[in-house]
């Protein structure tokens, strides 16, 4: 391919109606918990930041440990802790007029819940609605609600005649199809999915006799996902019309060039901030930019399922 100067190079992606400059977003989980860092994130250059999930009252998560790294990524079970959406409200009004691209994350155990999680979150300001439908460590929550295309389709179906704004599905990987649970969304007026989240997964101390993790059973993120979220955006991206955010293990900008290849319209990162720091984020963009202009791709949107040329 011919080479392309670093000034022709376009990061930049129309998003459901957000106009991001790059395609990395922070992904749920990763310091979305309050104002500030949620502002931090926005200032080293996160396009979007997806909030911590939130549901209606307020919850505590499961004990410690709660986070325990591996040598090929993360394992967690957080337990959803939250200061529940009243409370967190007050974190996302100070962020008014900031220009931040908040996409509110929101759990909880049945769709009613959800419709009223998404239209207090419409009127704290959020961009769009991220709805948790995969959390693998939550009991009744998660993707104990988001295995069944049934369930999915209910939920969003709700959350879409509640509010104004686009509405993102985070799927879960934990099925044995995740491209039913895609249609289900979009089938229900979803304007993207989200693919994918933490595989569920557990690791035990020999010497302690025991899981390290309080919760015994946990979500495994970081590198060792990204072939099955590749697989998971690429399937997708051939059964569904509506944009795909992909994530899982992205440590690289060749990752992220992966996933845009595989289908993606945008990416999140987690773990990779988690290990390196907010400063990770700029290195992707920069990496991205460096492998497109020598592979002399142009633009994110000429990159977009190449790989299924």
């Amino acid at each position: 391919m011919p080479r392309t100067a670093a000034g022709e190079i376009d990061l930049c992606v129309d998003f459901l109606g957000m106009k991001l400059r790059h395609p990395i977003m922070l992904a749920s989980g990763i310091l979305g918990q309050t104002g500030d860092l949620i502002l931090s994130a926005h200032r080293a250059g996160a396009a979007a930041v997806v909030t911590k999930s939130i549901g209606i009252e307020p919850r505590e998560g499961h004990p410690n440990p709660t986070i325990f790294p591996l040598k090929f990524g993360l394992l967690n079970a957080m337990g959803l802790p939250n200061p529940g959406i009243d409370e967190f409200g007050k974190e996302l009004e100070r962020l008014r007029g900031a220009g931040v691209n908040v996409i509110g994350s929101i759990f909880a155990s049945k769709a009613s819940d959800f419709a009223i999680l998404a239209r207090k979150m419409e009127q704290y300001g959020v961009r769009a609605v991220e709805l948790n439908l995969s959390c693998p460590h939550a009991r009744g929550y998660g993707s104990e609600i988001g295995s069944s295309p049934a369930s999915v389709r209910n939920i969003v179906k709700s959350v879409v005649a509640a509010v104004k704004i686009p509405i993102l599905a985070k799927l879960t990987p934990n099925t044995s199809d995740i491209c039913s649970l895609g249609l289900a969304a979009e089938e229900a007026g979803a304007s993207a999915v989200v693919a994918i989240n933490t595989l569920r997964a557990m690791e035990i101390d020999p010497y302690l006799r025991r899981p390290v993790l309080g919760n015994r059973i946990g979500g495994l993120s970081g590198p060792a996902i990204k072939p099955i979220g590749l697989r998971c955006v690429y399937e997708l991206y051939d059964a569904l019309s509506i944009p795909i955010v992909g994530v899982g293990g992205i440590s690289t900008g060749i990752d992220v060039a992966e996933y845009i290849m595989a289908g993606a319209s945008a990416v999140q990162v987690g773990s990779v901030v988690y290990e390196k720091g907010l400063d990770a984020i700029a290195t992707l963009e920069s990496e991205l930019r460096a492998f497109m202009k020598e592979e002399g791709i142009t633009s994110v949107s000429q990159m977009r399922g190449m790989a299924h040329d």
